[in-house]
């Protein structure tokens, strides 16, 4: 026990003596943005997905766990992907011009992005809708901030409160397939299903009934 110790500390000196070492940095940064990414991925997506599925997916208990744990995964290799390939390409820019500039992190997020989250599926979808959001928001703050659009005398947000809320009715009720399924599912539960009972027991314990009555 005691002889197998000594390896062990040696090898835990080395490892740490490595991650000191400056020239090294870059790389390094590199394999702990990929670890992050793929640890925030699933911290991210596992709640997320444990919800929308039991609330509004069928199939037995198995089925749902299953696909709980491929959303959480592909999210997690997603975001770890993306963080690694951008993270890989920022430093590759900073090493041939000799210092970074802001064109380098625009550069390396566009090619990560096409070439991680490129493929239009139910999580990629969610993910640019969610990052869509709010970069509209951040270009908004930073166009006041440097003085492109004139500071609002009175607080826009409930003005914008108001339209998204009254133009994302509007498409439910009309135009329902241009929507994120999720959103549907939704949507579905809290405007039409509201309008649907039999009894005492699916108008306030249930959504729906599950006999055959």
């Amino acid at each position: 026990m005691a002889g197998g110790e000594g390896p062990l500390r040696a090898l835990l000196r080395a490892a740490n003596a490595l991650l000191q070492q400056h020239r090294y940095r870059a790389a390094l940064a590199v394999i702990k943005g990929f670890r992050n990414g793929a640890v925030y991925g699933a911290k991210i997506r596992a709640p997320h997905a444990l919800v929308m599925t039991f609330l509004f997916k069928s199939g037995s208990l198995r089925e749902k766990l299953r696909s709980i744990a491929q959303a959480t995964y592909t999210h997690s290799r997603n975001l770890a992907y993306f963080v690694f390939t951008y993270k890989g390409l920022m430093a590759a820019q900073s090493r041939l011009q000799g210092k970074k500039i802001p064109f380098h992190s625009f550069f390396a997020a566009c090619i990560g992005g096409w070439l991680v989250f490129g493929e239009n599926n139910p999580i990629n979808s969610q993910i640019i809708m969610y990052l869509l959001s709010r970069v509209l928001f951040g270009l908004s703050r930073l166009a006041v901030d440097k003085g492109y659009i004139p500071q609002p005398r009175q607080d826009p947000f409930p003005l914008l409160a108001a339209l998204v809320w009254g133009t994302v009715l509007w498409l439910f009720e009309y135009h329902r397939e241009t929507l994120q399924p999720s959103l549907q599912s939704s949507m579905t539960y809290l405007y039409e299903d509201s309008e649907v009972w039999h009894d005492l027991s699916d108008f306030l314990l249930y959504n729906k009934r599950t006999d055959s009555k």
